[in-house]
């Protein structure tokens, strides 16, 4: 298929950096400035120029999930009606240190994922690195998801169902699979989430404020309370959330000096911590935060 394209500016998404800091474990690079992975049950391959995202699905693949065209399938999960300049400017005028430290790391935006997607590959993150969980999600893939085609060489595989996650055999096979006790909350989270909801319920969570939405993941087995953030911020359009983790915690101390006698990172230094830079940066606070914590992660 021949590629086509999109008007974006790199400020606006720099696919190098977005698709591999942390969010989707499922993009990789398969030429120099171009990204493969899944979506809506779709291959995809992306690359960009300077002000043009290009994009083309392999043919094999089967029909996308969605009634939605492909050129609207991306600019939902790029959430590409967000003006990312008009926020940088933003930040930068409300907070000196971002403008100082973060503001020239353009184009780092929040994908608006699969929930389902976004839960079982957070619930892999417990203790681990990208790399790792990268590669416990495309075994998940091989084992439990349907073949959609093969690209570059590369095979790729449906994210699961929920319903296939909560079989009773899942557990052992992931475990074989080198997901040690992680396997036990995939298999548990997904058995509580067809026993007492539906599929659809991680998506109906969209529809919840913040706290609730929060507090329902944390009944999920392997669920706290920054896995239930991530999730919140990365699928369920909660993008003021915060997900605090060491990195996070050590930028809060800049901030907030009060904090440099905490030696952990206990409920109430978490909330202390999320709240500061939801009041700081506001109703986007989860995107800068991502630049934030990024551009100190990755060196940049």
């Amino acid at each position: 298929m021949a590629w086509r394209k999109i008007a974006c500016s790199k400020t606006e998404l720099d696919l190098g950096v977005t698709l591999i800091c942390g969010q989707s474990f499922r993009w990789k690079e398969t030429a120099p400035g171009e990204w493969t992975g899944v979506l809506k049950n779709l291959v995809w391959n992306l690359k960009q120029s300077d002000d043009l995202l290009f994009y083309k699905t392999l043919e094999e693949s089967p029909a996308a999930s969605s009634d939605l065209t492909q050129e609207d399938i991306l600019k939902d999960y790029f959430q590409l009606h967000v003006n990312l300049s008009k926020l940088y400017e933003q930040w930068s005028s409300d907070d000196p240190n971002f403008k100082s430290k973060a503001s020239s790391f353009r184009g780092v935006r929040i994908l608006r994922q699969d929930p389902v997607e976004n839960l079982f590959s957070f619930i892999c993150s417990s203790n681990n690195n990208i790399s790792r969980i990268s590669g416990m999600v495309e075994r998940m893939c091989e084992e439990f998801g349907t073949s959609l085609g093969e690209y570059e060489g590369l095979h790729h595989y449906s994210f699961p169902s929920i319903e296939s996650l909560a079989k009773g055999s899942v557990e052992q096979k992931l475990r074989k699979l080198g997901f040690g006790y992680r396997a036990k909350y995939i298999n548990q989270s997904a058995r509580f989430i067809m026993e007492n909801h539906s599929e659809h319920w991680l998506h109906n969570l969209r529809k919840l404020p913040y706290n609730e939405a929060k507090s329902e993941l944390m009944k999920l087995c392997g669920v706290g309370a920054k896995v239930a953030d991530c999730v919140c911020l990365m699928s369920l359009d909660k993008n003021d959330v915060v997900p605090v983790d060491t990195h996070v915690w050590q930028i809060a101390q800049k901030y907030l000096p009060s904090l440099r006698s905490s030696k952990t990172i206990t409920p109430q230094v978490y909330n202390a911590v999320g709240n500061h830079f939801r009041e700081l940066w506001g109703e986007y606070a989860g995107w800068a935060h991502s630049v934030s914590l990024h551009r100190i992660v990755y060196n940049f």
